[in-house]
């Protein structure tokens, strides 16, 4: 054990959720392993690591990066009292483009119910319905199911096509453009290596 550890779960086989703590200073290679435990409650893994581990190398731990879940921090707060947390920015950023996600189907349920309602209208009315058919051949539900994977790339990456639908989707969606730039924006913060002070400053910019 260092003193900069990380705590996380991971799905070994069969479904089976384990947790684990690493020694940062290992780098992957022998002496990274410190602890892996079946299950993820905190109570249990609580009982073990205070069990197994001597209190004085517990508390010898300057900074756990863990998730953002209930559970690490309780382990990470009861087990190593003195370190610092520190949240993993994967997770962070991982967070937030679950969010872009939501943003996309949320609008992907709105444009299938306008749909809908136009059908009915047209049957109604007799007549027969035809949806937009934009200027890549998609409708506007095909854009937003075929949009999934270009929200996780930078534009650099994007092929032809994939340019082609992203111009599209955020023509007719503008907030799905300005959260997935502001997803960038925060990778960018994150992969600079700023001053902390500076930092800060740029985390509040790109918040507010």
């Amino acid at each position: 054990m260092g003193p900069h550890l990380s705590i996380d779960e991971t799905s070994l086989s069969n479904g089976e959720l384990y947790t684990i703590i690493t020694n940062k200073a290992g780098h992957g290679r022998k002496g990274t392993l410190v602890a892996m435990l079946k299950g993820t409650r905190s109570e249990d893994i609580c009982n073990l690591l205070l069990r197994h581990l001597p209190e004085g190398r517990r508390r010898g731990v300057r900074t756990i990066t863990l998730d953002m879940a209930g559970s690490m921090a309780r382990i990470a707060r009861t087990c190593f009292p003195l370190a610092k947390q520190i949240i993993d920015r994967f997770h962070v950023q991982k967070e937030f483009k679950e969010a872009l996600q939501d943003l996309r189907v949320q609008y992907r349920w709105q444009v299938m119910e306008d749909e809908s309602r136009k059908m009915k209208e047209a049957k109604k009315q007799k007549l027969p319905y035809q949806p937009l058919i934009l200027s890549n051949g998609d409708t506007l539900k095909q854009l937003l199911v075929r949009s999934r994977y270009l929200l996780f790339k930078n534009p650099e990456d994007w092929s032809p096509s994939q340019r082609q639908r992203a111009d599209l989707l955020f023509k007719y969606f503008h907030d799905l453009k300005e959260f997935y730039y502001l997803s960038l924006q925060l990778g960018r913060i994150y992969s600079t290596p700023y001053e902390k002070d500076v930092a800060r400053v740029k985390m509040a910019l790109w918040f507010n």
